[in-house]
């Protein structure tokens, strides 16, 4: 297969791991930076360029799309979608998925269990609005944020009020999340490849840290999941039209509870704990779909 890896950053682990796993099945694959793509549209001519050279003769696309390219990513992932090349990512998936409010809505609105989320823009009513939780803490979140950032745990109301304030006026959008005590600082990341789970691992925030990602210092460890964490997660990524996703989950009191579906989640964590060839498993995925 001609396969193409849409990346800003050749370098990168996943980027690296799908191209080696690709090149050791015997397929040709290039890494493109997708922000770099010229889209040419015209009736019934839709064009891909790159550094002026038109891309042509491409079976399938693997989208690596950074949280600040969402956009631009997406519309580049359209244009070789209606060209009628297989992508491993739809354009509509993304964006479902990359934004955590409507991910949040979506997935309520189907029956799974998500924190308790309250989204609003009149700060005056944010003192009332902290009453809906009955903790003290609370989680504050840019709706848009990626790797930890832009996630503040607030103490008590009065903080929670001037840190949303703050990103009222400063035009950030935000959510409130409740706190969720028991689950000490951990998540669950759920691998999902194609309908079925390839690998799951703990992370464990640091000491005085709440946020478990690894990008924040936090450590992993391989973790078994219970038949409920695998419907709820396999739910989760049908529902949002992924094929390959990391499901972030908490264990909370009242069951598995879905914190993010990533629909660009990273190799290095999940292959480095669970040992397990990720990249291997989305080639084989991608193989078995181009021959149906």
């Amino acid at each position: 297969m001609n396969l193409v890896i849409l990346s800003r950053n050749p370098a990168l682990y996943s980027t690296q791991s799908l191209a080696r796993a690709a090149r050791r099945k015997h397929h040709y694959v290039r890494i493109i930076d997708y922000n770099n793509c010229d889209l040419i549209i015209e009736e019934n001519n839709l064009i891909v360029s790159y550094h002026g050279q038109v891309l042509e003769d491409i079976d399938a696309i693997i989208p690596r799309i950074g949280a600040s390219y969402t956009n631009y990513g997406a519309a580049v992932i359209r244009q070789f979608e209606e060209k009628g090349i297989y992508t491993t990512l739809s354009s509509a998936a993304l964006l479902k998925a990359r934004d955590k409010l409507s991910c949040s809505q979506l997935l309520a609105a189907k029956g799974l269990a998500v924190p308790k989320t309250i989204v609003s823009n009149n700060s005056i009513i944010y003192e009332h609005l902290l009453n809906n939780f009955q903790e003290d803490k609370v989680v504050i979140k840019l709706i848009n944020g990626t790797h930890g950032i832009g996630v503040i745990l607030a103490d008590k109301a009065t903080q929670a009020g001037s840190i949303l304030e703050a990103f009222n006026k400063s035009k950030q959008k935000s959510m409130i999340q409740e706190f969720i005590s028991e689950s000490k600082g951990s998540d669950i990341r759920i691998f999902v490849v194609d309908g079925e789970v390839v690998g799951s691992m703990k992370r464990q925030a640091r000491e005085g840290e709440f946020r478990s990602n690894l990008h924040r210092g936090g450590s992993s460890k391989v973790e078994p999941i219970s038949e409920i964490e695998k419907d709820v997660a396999l739910k989760a990524v049908k529902y949002l039209g992924l094929k390959i996703a990391g499901v972030d989950m908490l264990r909370s009191k009242r069951g598995p509870l879905i914190l993010e579906v990533n629909a660009s989640p990273g190799l290095e964590g999940i292959e480095t704990t669970t040992r397990i060839d990720i990249a291997g498993k989305i080639i084989s995925y991608i193989e078995k779909t181009i021959a149906i």
